[in-house]
């Protein structure tokens, strides 16, 4: 800090008048610093006179003040101590202070903040981290100087997380679900085998009644017509029995959701039972959901047998047929203009699959979707 000629002059005669004699140490709320100080708290500095276990400074000059001062802990001289009892209390302990209380000649000096300062520098602590002048910080929550952290759900950048929920404080991992056990007798069931996808069995657009709709007029390689089809995920009395269950899925990874079974076997001696069998193999699934769109989303689903996915009514995911597990993704963003969907909307998610052979079933669903919203 340079130092005015006033201020050399004044310290000049001050000396003289101590050699003298008569000096009275009487300049109030001084505290001595490395050359003249006009200092504002912003952080940690050293004094260079020496201190006691009360908290005063004891200046060089052999004379010292006892006067508290109210106010910011501007030093406007060179001489004597001060005592704080205000906003920017300045704590002179040879241990260090944790920013709250600043014992200084009897009196208790607090920092006037919302959060509590920790800063600790050399022999000297200061009670005010980041003061503006006037002994006050603008942070809110509880601030730790060796790290800038806070604890209020605010990251060190002054911005919060990212919500991918859009705000939507009633949606979660969890998909309902209804499943429909079938009848290995069902002329859909059991006769039929693939190696790969037969895509194009059901139409582009989800139905209104919010079915998948079969797009042939007859029997295809993989199914035997349309009125049989009908019955896979619709309540038929006699052919099928739904079951209600859950699927939740598990964050494997920072943003990756995950349900998997590599035995699929959610209704084992349920409905009509096994059937002889070591499972029950026969049956569909059906799930109705919403998400909300903030765009970069990608669904995966990897499994057997049939398998289609639907967004905002748009077929998104078509893996039809009996075949061994395969896998399909899709990138919403890219998929966009085709599904219809812009971001920061809720829209509805249909998912449609069956297990139609006695010999494996894998459901697998891979997504960056982490809240799903029951319809």
């Amino acid at each position: 800090m340079k130092t005015s000629p006033l201020g050399i002059g004044l310290a000049t005669l001050l000396a003289l008048a101590t050699a003298c004699g008569g000096g009275t140490g009487s300049t109030a709320g001084a505290s001595e610093t490395e050359g003249a100080s006009t200092g504002t708290s912003n952080g940690s500095f050293p004094t260079t006179g020496a201190t006691d276990t009360s908290g005063n400074s004891e200046s060089n000059s052999g004379s010292t003040s006892d006067t508290p001062t109210s106010g910011n802990s501007e030093s406007n001289s060179n001489s004597g101590s001060s005592d704080t009892s205000a906003s920017a209390s300045s704590v002179s302990d040879s241990s260090s202070s944790d920013g709250t209380t600043g014992p200084s000649s009897g009196t208790t000096g607090t920092t006037d903040m919302t959060g509590n300062a920790d800063t600790t520098s050399g022999d000297t602590t200061m009670g005010v981290s980041d003061s503006d002048g006037t002994g006050s910080t603008g942070s809110t929550g509880t601030s730790d100087s060796t790290t800038g952290e806070t604890t209020d759900g605010t990251t060190t950048d002054g911005t919060t997380g990212d919500d991918t929920t859009g705000g939507n404080a009633d949606c979660d991992p969890l998909l309902d679900a209804t499943i429909r056990d079938m009848k290995l007798e069902h002329p859909d069931f059991e006769d039929y085998g693939g190696n790969v996808a037969y895509k194009g069995l059901v139409k582009d657009d989800l139905g209104p009644d919010q079915k998948p709709v079969y797009a042939h007029p007859g029997p295809t390689p993989q199914t035997s017509g349309p009125d049989a089809f009908k019955q896979w995920y619709n309540d038929t009395p006699g052919v099928n029995q739904a079951i209600p269950i859950q699927l939740m899925l598990t964050e494997i990874l920072p943003g990756i959701y995950q349900y998997k079974s590599d035995a699929f076997f959610p209704i084992d001696n349920q409905g009509f039972g096994n059937e002889g069998q070591g499972h029950n193999f026969a049956f569909t699934t059906e799930i109705h959901t919403q998400f909300i769109y903030n765009g970069g989303e990608t669904f995966t689903f990897t499994g057997d047998d049939d398998m289609w996915m639907f967004i905002n009514g748009k077929l998104a995911i078509d893996l039809g047929g009996l075949h061994p597990p395969d896998t399909q993704t899709i990138n919403l963003d890219a998929e966009a203009a085709k599904l219809g969907i812009i971001k920061g909307i809720v829209y509805p998610m249909d998912i449609f699959h069956a297990e139609r052979h006695s010999t494996g079933s894998n459901f697998r669903i891979d997504t960056t979707i982490g809240c799903f919203v029951p319809q």
